[in-house]
């Protein structure tokens, strides 16, 4: 499979210096690319703080969550294998294979930060063998990293980063199932301005994928008793009751905020949301009614318990995810990214709205983004930093 990616020998002196208002330093994904990807074909989505997916089934919302995902889990290191397990559902329908029988698909996105906006692009071949086939990363006009295949009998790709000292460019073989973007920082020296510019960028790059929590709650797993642990927040939310055990705790503030979100979206009244000990080392949760009783999560409906696990997300952070965050990286330098398929399944008007609202709120502070897919977006229209885009099937 062909790669149409060209390295740019541009020297650092052709970089133009940033001008006019001072950028937003915490790096975030701002837009995804599905080049050719499943169903998509030269698709671009713009992502605000919070960006919602609306469409019919089959216009390919959960496709462009699933990429997003996969692309996350390739900044955080995972080998391509684990990023894309069914490659050949990533494929366009109607792609033909090469001579050589190949057939592959394309993606990336955009990270904004304190390099200005820096872009992402992989070619990866699907069939008959697994790999990326090439790989560019660009800021400010000139091309920081492209990859491409030489030989196809070789498990590497020909790299190529920009240097800008006594040589433009370095060259060096990278290992083909893996993002040479998250590479460099272990490659790449920092002896020149073009060597600290390319490290820049491509540390940007990384922070924003690796801040990406992919949440879809299970109601049936959440009304059962869990074994207490490290109480960080599962991507199905199974283990909520041990969660908000730490939570509660930790962070009065926070939890005061649950719980009045939970007087909006859960029936009957609402004084506190805990967490009670059981015998065998397991917690459950209960909503303390405020007159002596307490209302098991057994108990409540599948839009309830989505509805708290969502808000819950919303107001934890990435301390409180099981997420590998870039712990080297301060909290005000990166921005937490929530994906949510079916974001407004089982919710009620009251609870998508209520739910929508606090994540307009937490995106305005600029510490978390979601990125959330729906089937009719039409009751979110008119929000406040709220970007809808509109996929056809």
């Amino acid at each position: 499979m062909a790669v149409p990616f060209v390295f740019a020998e541009s020297p650092a002196a052709d970089v133009p210096p940033f001008s006019g208002v001072q950028p937003d330093i915490r790096s975030r994904i701002t837009e995804l690319r599905l080049s050719a990807f499943a169903g998509h074909r030269g698709a671009a989505f713009p992502l605000g703080p919070v960006t919602l997916l609306a469409g019919p089934s089959g216009a390919g919302k959960t496709t462009a969550l699933t990429a997003f995902e996969a692309l996350a889990r390739l900044g955080g290191g995972a080998p391509l294998a684990e990023a894309f397990p069914d490659p050949a559902a990533c494929v366009p329908e109607r792609a033909r294979p090469d001579a050589e029988g190949r057939r592959g698909f394309r993606i990336g996105c955009t990270a904004e930060g304190a390099e200005g906006p820096v872009r992402l692009d992989i070619a990866v071949q699907a069939e008959p063998d697994l790999r990326i086939v090439g790989e560019r990363l660009t800021a400010r006009g000139v091309v920081l990293l492209q990859t491409a295949l030489r030989d196809p009998g070789r498990r590497t790709v020909q790299a190529a980063w920009h240097t800008a000292g006594a040589a433009p460019v370095t060259r060096a073989p990278l290992p083909d199932d893996r993002l040479g973007t998250a590479l460099l920082p272990l490659r790449v020296a920092g002896k020149t301005d073009g060597q600290r510019h390319v490290l820049a960028a491509a540390e940007q790059m990384v922070v924003a994928l690796r801040s990406v929590f992919p949440c879809d709650p299970r109601p049936e797993s959440m009304r059962l008793p869990v074994p207490t642990g490290s109480g960080r927040l599962l991507p199905g939310c199974d283990n909520l009751a041990d969660v908000l055990w730490r939570t509660r705790a930790e962070c009065s503030r926070r939890h005061g905020l649950l719980v009045e979100a939970l007087r909006v979206g859960c029936a009957g009244p609402v004084a506190d949301l805990v967490a009670e000990p059981l015998a065998g080392g397991t917690v459950r949760a209960l909503l303390d009614r405020g007159d002596g009783v307490r209302t098991s999560l057994a108990r409540l409906g599948d839009g309830e318990l989505r509805y708290l696990a969502l808000t819950l997300v919303l107001l934890t952070g990435p301390g409180v995810l099981d997420m590998d965050v870039p712990g080297e990286v301060p909290d005000a330098l990166r921005t937490l990214t929530v994906l949510a398929d079916g974001f407004d399944r089982s919710l009620d008007p009251v609870q998508r709205r209520e739910l929508l609202l606090t994540a307009a709120r937490m995106g305005r502070r600029g510490h978390i983004r979601c990125v959330a897919a729906v089937h009719d977006a039409s009751w979110a229209a008119g929000t406040p930093d709220v970007t809808v885009v509109h996929l056809n099937a």
